[in-house]
């Protein structure tokens, strides 16, 4: 990878070359300028950056101290908390206060809905999650089984399609109810203006259709007598419309394999293309190919005959990496590899500079922000250096203070532990917080991984700190004031062939109080936008601000096996579990350098992975090996057995390498043993390191 000096820094040719013609003269910035202004934040923040690292090594190596001292005695909630304070583990808590965020859009902090999450590397996926702000209930409902059943193959099945009609107007009789009658009993002389139990949910008339509102979310009810549904519909209805994705969040991180400078410009790129609206992918359908693009602005007409419009795309954020990771993409003046994540606030924030200006073809901020998420934080001091460090980039790209907006992921043990405490280091910039349930669990077991060993995989959904820490979550982001300013959110639905579980389950988000969820595709996005109309979010937040915070002393309580003495099926088991989700993970990483997809589980159920399931299976295996519970031989077995279902599970793949024939040979293969039986050794048991490595390598040849 050739690099070119800029400013002292020698940057990769490929990445120079994209910011210096494609980003840079749209802008009116000149090259010495911009990388002058780089040069000087990465001197500025690098050994800072390094600080922070080594404090969190130093208090994971005084955590494993304390737990091996103590190894076999019950868990002491007091004495944990005074160890962890004497350490500066845990912080105290600020002073009661509110956020000062300002310049929000409405879709974070005024209304609730789903969320999507999409790999920034993949431009399809990104233009089909940017598109999800719209999506056709009739289409979710029949080609899932939200039903309670999937779609036969072949011809449209009348009697399903008849089901589907039933099920989406008892929907509107709930979101949209007439004043006499049932949605199923209208027919031809149906009319908005007389109908309506609420007059105030009407809003206008689109090209075919009528527009109404319910909790802030906007349902289109679709009349089209040419249409096949609505031509055999009493009331000619061919569709409903729901407002689905309210906003998306473009991933830098978990969900991509970017792992050098051609990885990480082609992910700015298609960020650029989305900030200039002017993305496009080829899509194949039907024998023909069909060229995907943004959606425009929806427009509707009100009963005076003035015009509206409502945005046509889900607001979009863009998660850029942690303060962990290093990339070749540019390297220092010692030599040393750039921290990624300053890269990224830097490249992402300049490439927002296009929504900002008004100078793409579609407004993504309104409000005039520029929206980062900001995963992997350990704590105050953490969240404290990204504000700074986002000040210096609003500096260098002359933008107001607290222009770029950040979400928080809470996602990392000391986050959770000090959460108020966070919140406050971010406090005029803070837009999202969010939980994240399988990187906090990666993060749980390393933190504890002298303590003895873990409860079962699946065991530790139903542990004690699980609950408190999802509960805390909510309530100290409302007693820090987030409702009505930034978003409060929850977890990925995992399953996305499963949307009656889903419909059925994902229901418990709003009812905590989350104004936002995660979805794993625009159909889930769809049907899971129907639980913010059967929940009220911010009427259940005013109930949830009235109750005390759960304190810590479940939060602190690691989920240890006490006196588990399991069977060697039981653990067998448990490792041929843990070492199928590993491999058929890591090996489309590795070979294929995709870093989220949907993955058989050992039950061939399509399961959404990335990096953060990745680090619950490679942590959990780890552990028992660590406290003897399994053996290396049983380990090793185990990954050969696997290996060998993967490699059946992807038999109709035709990029895919078999594993299980020649393990040696096998990069992937190797880079799953290495998190495994250097899952110990490795920083907070992040997996990146390693996929890093292994990527490289394979890149490499």
């Amino acid at each position: 990878m050739a690099h070119t000096d800029r400013a002292g820094l020698l940057v990769a040719d490929e990445l120079a070359a994209f910011v210096e013609t494609e980003v840079l003269p749209g802008l009116g910035i000149t090259p010495e300028g911009f990388w002058a202004g780089v040069a000087d934040i990465f001197a500025r923040f690098t050994p800072d950056n390094r600080a922070l690292l080594a404090t969190r090594d130093d208090l994971q190596s005084r955590i494993d101290a304390w737990h091996a001292e103590r190894k076999g005695q019950p868990h002491d909630a007091g004495a944990t908390d005074a160890f962890l304070r004497e350490i500066g583990y845990l912080v105290p808590e600020p002073a009661p206060f509110q956020i000062g965020t300002e310049r929000v859009d409405d879709e974070l902090a005024r209304l609730a809905g789903p969320q999507l999450v999409v790999p920034i590397l993949n431009a399809r996926f990104l233009l089909n999650a940017a598109n999800a702000r719209w999506g056709s209930l009739y289409d979710a409902l029949y080609g899932t089984d939200a039903l309670g059943d999937l779609p036969a193959a072949g011809r449209y099945d009348v009697e399903r399609g008849a089901r589907v009609v039933a099920r989406a107007k008892a929907f509107l009789d709930e979101a949209v109810p007439l004043e006499t009658v049932s949605w199923a009993d209208v027919d031809e002389s149906f009319s908005h203006a007389i109908a309506l139990k609420h007059q105030d949910q009407f809003v206008g008339r689109t090209e075919k259709g009528v527009l109404y509102r319910h909790n802030g979310l906007h349902i289109e009810v679709v009349f089209d007598r040419d249409h096949p549904v609505g031509a055999t519909d009493p009331a000619g209805i061919a569709d409903v419309i729901l407002e689905s994705a309210l906003s998306t969040i473009c991933d830098l991180e978990d969900s991509v394999a970017a792992v050098d400078a051609a990885d990480k410009t082609a992910a700015y790129r298609n960020w650029l293309g989305l900030m200039k609206g002017d993305l496009s992918a080829s899509v194949q359908k039907g024998g023909r190919t069909l060229e995907r693009v943004l959606e425009a602005d929806r427009v509707y007409t009100t009963d005076d005959g003035s015009t509206g419009t409502l945005k046509g795309r889900s607001l979009l954020f863009v998660r850029n990496v942690g303060h962990l990771m290093t990339n070749p993409a540019i390297r220092l003046p010692d030599g040393s590899e750039a921290f990624e994540g300053m890269l990224d606030a830097i490249l992402t924030s300049l490439i927002g500079l296009y929504d900002l200006g008004g100078l793409g073809r579609f407004r993504n901020s309104t409000a005039g922000s520029i929206y980062i998420v900001k995963p992997k934080m350990h704590g105050p001091d953490e969240a404290a250096f990204t504000d700074r460090l986002f000040d210096a980039v609003e500096d260098l790209l002359g933008l107001e203070r607290h222009t770029i907006k950040v979400g928080v992921m809470d996602e990392e043990r000391r986050t959770s532990a000090n959460l108020a405490a966070c919140i406050h280091a971010v406090r005029d910039r803070i837009v999202f917080i969010n939980t994240g349930f399988l990187d906090r669990t990666g993060d749980e077991i390393h933190t504890a991984m002298q303590a003895g060993p873990v409860v079962r995989k699946a065991d530790i959904k139903s542990s004690k700190w699980i609950a408190a820490y999802e509960a805390r979550n909510v309530a100290i982001g409302l007693a820090c004031g987030l409702s009505g300013r930034a978003q409060i959110g929850k977890g990925m639905w995992a399953a996305p062939d499963r949307m009656a579980d889903m419909l059925e389950q994902k229901i418990g988000h709003p009812k905590t109080g989350a104004n936002t969820a995660w979805t794993p595709s625009p159909t889930a996005a769809t049907l899971h936008a129907m639980h913010y109309h059967a929940v009220d979010v911010f009427a259940v937040q005013k109930e949830v601000a009235q109750r005390p915070t759960p304190g810590l002393e479940d939060l602190l309580t690691p989920p240890l096996a006490q006196g588990a003495d399991w069977s060697e099926q039981v653990v067998s088991d448990e490792l041929d579990n843990n070492a199928q989700g590993i491999l058929g993970y890591v090996v489309r990483w590795i070979d294929q350098g995709v870093g989220c997809s949907k993955v058989p589980d050992i039950h061939d159920i399509g399961l959404m992975e990335d990096r953060a399931t990745l680090r619950i299976s490679s942590q959990h295996i780890a552990n028992w090996l660590l406290h003897g519970v399994c053996t290396d031989a049983q380990v090793e077995a185990a990954l050969l057995r696997m290996a060998a279902k993967v490699d059946a599970q992807n038999a109709g793949d035709p990029l895919y390498r078999p594993m299980a024939s020649e393990p040696e040979a096998s990069l992937a293969y190797q880079a799953a043993r290495a998190l495994v039986f250097e899952g110990v050794a490795q920083p907070n048991g992040y997996t990146e390191p390693l996929l890093h490595a292994f990527r490289l390598k394979l890149k490499g040849g």
